[in-house]
C-alpha cells in the first residue's frame, strides 16, 4: 500500500452516514407504492390497473437500487473504521481525493474502475 491519502475520516463518516439515513427515510416514504396491486375491477379500471402494476414495478426497481446504494455506504463505513477508506480495493493506491469527494461510497481508483468497465 502506499502512504496513506489526507483525508477526513469525521467528515467522510458524517457524510455516508447523512447518506445513508437519506435513503432509508426515501425507502420508508415509498413502502406503500411497493405494495401488491389490488385486483378489485370495481375500485380500478383495467388501464387503471396497468398503471398501477407498472407503478409498482418501477418501486420496486427504485427500492433494489436504494438497497444496494446502502450496501455500498456500509461497505464505505467498514473501510473506514478498519482504515482502509481511501485505497483503491482493487490494487491498493490511493483513491483521487476529487473521486472520493464526488463519491465517498467509491471502492476503487479511476484505473481501476476503466479496467472493470471493460
Amino acid at each position: 500500500m502506499t502512504k496513506k491519502p489526507k483525508i477526513d475520516n469525521k467528515a467522510f463518516k458524517k457524510r455516508l452516514m447523512a447518506m445513508r439515513k437519506e435513503v432509508e427515510e426515501l425507502s420508508e416514504a415509498t413502502e406503500e407504492a411497493r405494495q401488491p396491486v389490488q385486483l378489485d375491477q370495481s375500485m380500478v379500471g383495467r388501464l387503471s390497473r396497468m398503471d398501477a402494476l407498472q407503478n409498482q414495478a418501477m418501486q420496486l426497481e427504485t427500492e433494489r437500487r436504494r438497497t444496494m446504494e446502502i450496501k455500498r455506504i456500509d461497505s464505505a463505513l467498514q473501510r473506514l473504521e478498519e482504515g482502509e477508506f481511501g485505497y483503491c480495493v482493487s490494487c491498493g493506491v490511493d483513491i483521487e481525493s476529487k473521486r472520493l469527494e464526488n463519491n465517498p461510497t467509491t471502492p476503487t481508483c479511476f484505473d481501476c474502475a476503466q479496467l472493470s468497465e471493460k
